[in-house]
């Protein structure tokens, strides 16, 4: 019900494709002084009647000198209908000012200012990683960043054909951020699955996103592209959409590319395919919510090699001034070359998932590691892609197995991650399976109220349960419903100065705390009913 309030204020409050949420819009005038917050977008709009020839490629930008001297270099970017953006945010408060350089003379030479006034309290900036501590995540202000990510390959279609709001997006983003969950693992466009569809999907063709017919990145369609352009009008849509994301201060990790997706790529290294990859890093770096992966699956499907991806993770780093995050969707390319990527992304369905993730921890000493695929794909009213496990609490166990290695994690739920998208899944009717988002909130609050990037995986102090400990001051010990008891020897020895509660990972529920007793196993008071968590503190 809350969701669905929230829903009805945003459709009253909904806004244009161009002055949609946050993204401030303002026409240019000379010499004029704009402001925003820090870490908050905006687009200065500059119209231009003369014809350009390859307008995707042509060189404009804007050099910003902040008033201590500090210089940041923001490339523009054509938006079609005559109109180029320069899209600016600042981690730096103050007075700026600003000149353009361009090809085309009338776009060159102009002169503005900008002050950037504090930041607004929910807004920590963008996600880092920290030279004190590389294998966690922090926001640039450094808050700790407790990555739970939720994978939504068409979200870009969603709304697309919807010229005035989003209200499906909004729904389900809304849906995501209560859940617990602050990134979405996105495409920037994926056309269609090559495996065979649910025939349940043709009742509900409302919930099939695959093969969309008039969405495409260049002119043209996916079946008969023309290469010879961009449409301006998709990375309009997206706009929508990355911005209203940031606005629920939600990471995009933006896959560039996609293989496996039925998508009619140029050839690579053609004059269309870097057209289109440096206008996706032209356009998106200023956003702070935004982390760059080259392509989900980067090496197999028989297209790109080692070569290819070296090179877009240099085209990358030349044309990116904002300095966003970047990883490759593809663990042997992060393990043979770690030092090209800012973050490891590993996709690893084994069962023994707890040992393989504290290994690639232990080999990844100065990097977080992610596992963007961990083979749990919950159920849905369709069955979608299956991977190996399905049911939602073995899907919950795997991710909590990711972090209890110390390791950052994904959920997947088959009505959302792919081609088939239910937005509003909880709206639907009783014989539907819904998902369990409520098991990622419940996550989230523990990780809130314990911070992960001071929990250490602690092998050696594991027993029969998987150990996170803070200093040895805090100690998580997360148990299977299987286990009838644990030892824990090492709490009783400080008995006297130890507390113990327990964390259900299914409904979120704490025990009352207690003093640790001298002798016997601990027993969860859930055994047998649901996995869960020993919290055990110093006094």
């Amino acid at each position: 019900m809350k969701c669905f309030f929230k829903v009805i204020l945003v459709a009253l409050l909904c806004f244009s494709i161009n002055g949609f949420s946050q993204l401030k819009k303002e026409n240019y005038k000379t010499n004029k002084t704009y402001q925003i917050p820090k870490w908050e977008v905006l687009d200065i709009s500059f119209t231009n009647n003369v014809d350009v020839k390859s307008p995707y490629t042509a060189k404009f930008k804007a050099v910003f000198t902040h008033e201590n001297g500090f210089i940041q270099e923001v490339p523009g970017f054509y938006n079609g209908n005559n109109e180029w953006i320069i899209r600016f945010s600042s981690s730096l408060e103050g007075q700026w000012r600003f000149e353009t350089k361009a090809d085309v003379n009338k776009l060159s030479g102009k002169k503005g200012k900008v002050t950037v006034t504090e930041a607004k309290e929910n807004n920590h900036g963008a996600v880092t990683v920290n030279k004190e501590d590389p294998q966690h995540f922090y926001y640039e202000d450094g808050t700790p960043y407790f990555l739970l990510a939720f994978e939504c390959d068409w979200l870009y279609a969603l709304d697309y054909h919807n010229d005035k709001n989003l209200p499906k997006t909004e729904h389900l983003l809304n849906l995501i951020e209560e859940s617990g969950f602050n990134q979405v693992v996105m495409n920037v466009f994926s056309y269609d699955v090559s495996w065979k569809k649910d025939e349940k999907l043709k009742d509900h063709p409302e919930h099939e996103f695959g093969g969309p017919k008039n969405i495409f990145p260049f002119l043209g369609n996916n079946e008969k592209p023309d290469y010879s352009a961009l449409n301006p009008e998709f990375f309009q849509k997206l706009d929508r959409t990355i911005s209203l994301m940031h606005d629920k201060r939600i990471v995009s990790h933006l896959m560039i590319y996609v293989w496996n997706k039925l998508v009619a790529w140029p050839d690579m290294n053609t004059e269309a395919d870097n057209m289109y990859f440096d206008y996706v890093v032209k356009r998106y770096q200023a956003f702070p919510n935004v982390i760059w992966d080259i392509s989900k699956e980067a090496l197999f499907y028989g297209r790109a090699d080692e070569a290819y991806i070296h090179g877009r993770i240099e085209r990358v780093r030349a044309n990116d001034e904002f300095n966003r995050l970047l990883s490759v969707h593809d663990f042997k390319y992060c393990s043979r070359f770690p030092e090209k990527v800012d973050f490891i992304s590993t996709q690893n369905w084994v069962h023994d998932i707890y040992n393989k993730m504290l290994d690639a921890r232990n080999k990844f000493k100065d990097k977080p590691v992610f596992n963007i695929e961990h083979g749990g794909y919950e159920g849905s009213p369709y069955k979608v892609f299956t991977g190996d496990y399905t049911n939602a609490e073995t899907c919950l166990r795997r991710n909590y197995m990711c972090l209890f290695a110390g390791v950052y994690t994904t959920y997947y739920w088959q009505g959302a991650s792919w081609n088939v998208i239910i937005y509003n899944p909880f709206e639907q009717p009783e014989s539907f399976i819904k998902p369990k988002f409520e098991y990622f909130e419940h996550m989230q609050k523990l990780f809130t109220q314990f911070n992960f990037s001071k929990m250490k995986p602690t092998p050696w102090k594991n027993g029969s349960a998987y150990n996170l400990t803070d200093d040895n001051e805090t100690v998580l010990l997360y148990i299977h419903k299987e286990n009838y008891g644990i030892d824990a020897a090492f709490l009783r020895k400080e008995h006297n100065n130890r507390t113990v509660q327990w964390f259900n990972t299914l409904t979120g529920e704490f025990s009352d705390i207690e003093a640790v007793s001298k002798n016997g196993k601990f027993i969860s008071p859930w055994q047998g009913k649901a996995d869960s968590i020993i919290i055990s503190r110093l006094k």
